[in-house]
């Protein structure tokens, strides 16, 4: 029997979702009975989201063959960490057998590599495998890098890399390779391009790292990470990236992984204390700010993050201005944004998205005539730019300015997205406004029709059915509208159902 405090004590803690708390309850109710499988499978999963691995590991142990599958992932990253061949060796061979089997190959392979061996023939796969053979492939070639092969080793290597996360996640790795490894020129061929983490790492190599088992499996666990993580939640990212920061301890991109896992599962606390690992010389450093901003933003903790924003936007690089002025909009705030949209500008960073921001800015903090002449630098910047010929559109249109020229962007940005329902219900307001409400009509039922919750949408509707005559019809679509509203959006549509639109001019 567990020790029955600390076991309930530790349910109580996980149902709160405080996972430190719960995972030091669970250790002690683990501690009281080794051998209890209910409670060591328990402590597993709160283990490995607070971080406590000693206890993720015990717990492991505890359960023996009933263990979850991602349990052998931690066990070979400590064996590997640690150089502890026989464990490792042991835990591989159980991955094979399991769920996780297209991953024993490259780990055979950097285990073999490890120990002297020739790692090449384990990384043989069949051509129906696809995953395998991408994971097999990988490895070769970082495997060649490390025994010395560099040009059969990047030829390998040029034939996996195209666009995107994968393929920068790959240059980096394989840089890191070749940096600790003394070959910092080769590096420097593979970091070409402008993403923040690839130029970072070109232009201040670092240390990079070593080869070896706990390198390559920290390596493979990223990448595998990395693509999970798109997808829906699952407790596999979250072993994984742990795993590979367990591995190896300078894998700076593992942590962001661990991080964004740790913040999705409820850990903000957790989450900004790994990126608080991530040092100011790693390429991955900007992420790792961005991110902390993120993590606060999506915990609700929006002053922290607007003052953690406003800290990072010091540098005065366009990223971090961009996300403090983005953050300020989200929190209603659009006078402090304006200047940092500004600033954005006078850099010479800004596109014709930039300038529709600084517009929007300015119209929401009440500057109409500045707020006018940023969205027609715009659309003057993108005049095919459905989202900018829109805003410019609707925007004269609320400002009272003459409907005609409105309308005419109005057309214009539909005919280029007709099935945006936001552009679709700006051009039938603006036919309405001009007098034409039964052309108007069918525009804004499909507008709402493809954005039933929009208030905005439902609004318009209800005014028009109500010009039309059509006062049950109008007083439904307001009632809709109702359901999602504000507080003052809501009075002013509980007016319209009661009297009619001309209670409101």
């Amino acid at each position: 029997m567990p020790d029955l405090l600390a076991y309930l004590q530790a349910r109580a803690a996980d149902g709160e979702g405080a996972a430190e708390a719960a995972a030091q309850r669970y250790a002690d109710a683990l501690a009281a009975t080794p051998g209890d499988k209910g409670v060591a499978a328990y402590a597993y999963r709160e283990a490995i989201k607070a971080g406590n691995l000693k206890l993720a590991l015990d717990a492991a142990v505890a359960l023996g063959s009933a263990a979850p599958a991602d349990a052998d992932l931690l066990i070979l990253a400590s064996a590997a960490a640690h150089e502890d061949f026989d464990t490792a060796d042991a835990a591989i061979a159980r991955i094979g057998k399991g769920q996780f089997a297209v991953m024993a190959p490259p780990l055979a392979a950097w285990a073999a590599f490890a120990r002297g061996k020739d790692p090449l023939p384990l990384l043989a796969v069949g051509r129906s495998d696809s995953v395998a053979r991408r994971f097999a492939g990988e490895t070769r070639a970082l495997i060649l890098i490390a025994q010395g092969n560099t040009r059969e080793g990047l030829t390998t290597l040029s034939a996996m890399l195209g666009m995107g996360q994968a393929s920068e996640d790959l240059r980096i790795i394989t840089a890191r390779l070749l940096i600790g490894t003394g070959r910092a020129a080769e590096a420097r061929g593979l970091l070409a391009g402008d993403a923040a983490p690839i130029a970072a790492l070109r232009d201040q190599p670092g240390a990079g790292a070593q080869p070896s088992l706990a390198f390559g499996a920290s390596a493979l666990f990223t990448r595998i990470a990395s693509d999970l993580i798109l997808g829906p939640d699952s407790p596999l990212p979250l072993a994984l990236a742990q795993a590979a920061v367990m591995a190896d301890a300078g894998n700076d991109r593992a942590r962001l992984l661990l991080a964004h896992t740790l913040s999705r599962a409820g850990e903000p606390a957790r989450a900004i204390a790994t990126l608080k690992a991530i040092p100011p010389t790693s390429p991955y450093r900007d992420a790792a700010r961005a991110g902390r901003v993120q993590i606060l933003a999506n915990a609700d903790r929006i002053d922290e993050a607007i003052a953690a924003a406003e800290a990072e936007a010091r540098d005065n690089t366009p990223a971090s201005l961009q996300r403090y002025g983005d953050l300020l909009m989200t929190a209603d705030r659009p006078a402090e944004a304006v200047p940092v949209y500004r600033r954005l500008i006078d850099k010479g960073e800004a596109d014709w998205s930039t300038w529709l921001q600084y517009g929007a800015a300015l119209d929401e903090a009440g500057d109409w005539p500045g707020a006018h002449r940023a969205l027609q630098e715009a659309v003057r910047l993108a005049p095919e730019e459905p989202l900018a010929l829109n805003y410019l559109g609707y925007a004269q249109i609320v400002h009272g300015e003459p409907v005609a020229p409105a309308q005419a962007l109005l057309e214009k940005a539909s005919a280029l997205r007709p099935n945006d329902a936001a552009i679709t219900d700006s051009l039938g307001w603006a036919y309405h406004l001009a007098g034409d409400s039964k052309r108007a009509l069918p525009l804004i039922e499909r507008a709402a029709a493809a954005s039933p919750a929009d208030v905005e949408v439902n609004e318009h509707l209800g005014d028009i059915y109500w010009t039309l005559g059509r006062r049950v019809d109008a007083r439904y679509a307001w009632r809709a509208a109702q359901v999602v509203a504000e507080p003052e959006t809501s009075a002013r549509l509980a007016a319209k159902i009661a009297n009619g639109p001309t209670a409101q001019q």
